[in-house]
């Protein structure tokens, strides 16, 4: 089998606010092959970017756009080929936005490898220990406690028994953020799981004071509350928080992860497979598991990604909860004929092969705002 043509397709609903949400657009890069079959991929990255990578011409070898490094090679060598884009990229490439345009890539190998064998990745990927999986409804903070509490209360009546508010306007002050997390509280009520995304707001003194604060709401965790470089302020906050701590939704390759796995600076380390594609995330799953910490992918975007996180997650050995994106936007919920989303508060892990996902090309047709051959 050989690559004949990678097509990139980027999509957009028609609003996009100026909020932390990145299921209002998507890169959708699609593999050909000379045997009739499509793998599908997608990152969540800037889009634009993504496209820019793998269109980019040839410059000298270490620095190639990842379309013409691939053409003609078999989408099924999946490490070989995981190795050549990052050694081939290496003056423009090795963190960041080229390593989600390989993961894009990525995703689609391993796409058409469970086509090619009709076998759903999860299987592929090392066996299904998870049949399904809690999760939690994944949603931005409201205007203030009281907003938060309705929306709490929604994604509990709906099902949920954990739900994750985040972000926008968590950091502005104490009083803001302490108002917040005791409205989720109010909203998911006494029995539910209430999760806490920061947005990388703090620096790890006062991130320490806050999860002193919101231990008095059972959090189940404090997500993100330092900038994504700060390693050893994670490690330092790790150590001395009363709440579990996570992070790593920014994290792209097994580069960028090795340094919060080594120093043992997670509680919870989260995943993204439209920034990891699955080659490094098989890596990451076996360090994470091998230092005892706890694995729980990230996603905001599509049925796309969802569905490789929800594969990649039910191979994990202490799976306890998926993320699942709760945004009202068609995107999140429309781009494929099948609904991944949870019923009753569960995911169920899909058992098709490949992703287990099928485009709608009407909606992709109705949302494309550019594309390339």
């Amino acid at each position: 089998m050989k690559i004949t043509q990678i097509h990139c397709q980027i999509l957009r609903i028609p609003r996009v606010e100026a909020k932390t949400a990145s299921s209002q657009d998507s890169v959708l890069v699609r593999v050909r092959t000379d045997n009739g079959l499509e793998g599908v991929g997608e990152a969540d990255s800037s889009p634009e970017m993504v496209k820019a990578v793998i269109d980019a011409p040839f410059s000298h070898n270490i620095a190639t756009g990842l379309r013409g490094l691939l053409l003609g090679e078999n989408p099924l060598e999946t490490d070989r080929l995981w190795d050549l884009m990052y050694r081939r990229t290496m003056y423009c490439g090795r963190r960041s936005v080229t390593l989600t345009a390989m993961a894009a890539l990525d995703m689609a190998f391993w796409d058409l490898k469970g086509k090619h064998f009709k076998e759903p990745l999860h299987r592929l990927l090392g066996g299904r220990r998870h049949a399904r999986i809690r999760a939690y409804a994944s949603i931005l903070f409201g205007r203030d406690g009281g907003h938060t509490a309705e929306i709490g209360r929604r994604w509990r009546e709906a099902g949920y028994t954990a739900v994750k508010f985040g972000w926008e306007p968590m950091g502005r002050d104490e009083a803001t953020d302490l108002d917040l997390v005791r409205g989720a509280r109010r909203g998911v009520g006494d029995e539910g799981t209430v999760l806490i995304d920061a947005g990388c707001v703090w620096d790890a003194r006062t991130a320490l004071q806050r999860a002193h604060a919101f231990a008095d709401q059972r959090i189940g965790w404090l997500e993100e509350p330092l900038h994504p470089d700060d390693y050893e302020g994670y490690r330092w906050l790790r150590d001395r928080s009363p709440v579990p701590i996570a992070a790593g939704e920014e994290e792209c390759g097994r580069q960028s992860f090795r340094p919060l796995i080594d120093g043992r600076c997670l509680d919870v380390y989260q995943v993204d497979l439209s920034r990891n594609g699955f080659t490094d995330s098989l890596y990451i799953r076996q360090r994470v598991e091998e230092i005892g910490a706890r694995l729980c992918n990230h996603c905001y975007t599509s049925p796309v990604s969802h569905a490789a996180g929800l594969h990649w997650l039910a191979t994990c050995r202490d799976t306890f909860l998926f993320e699942d994106c709760v945004e009202d936007s068609p995107l999140r919920h429309e781009l494929t004929h099948e609904k991944i989303q949870a019923n009753g508060g569960w995911m169920e892990v899909p058992d098709r092969p490949g992703l287990g996902v099928t485009l709608d090309e009407d909606f992709v047709g109705t949302h494309l705002v550019s594309e390339s051959v």
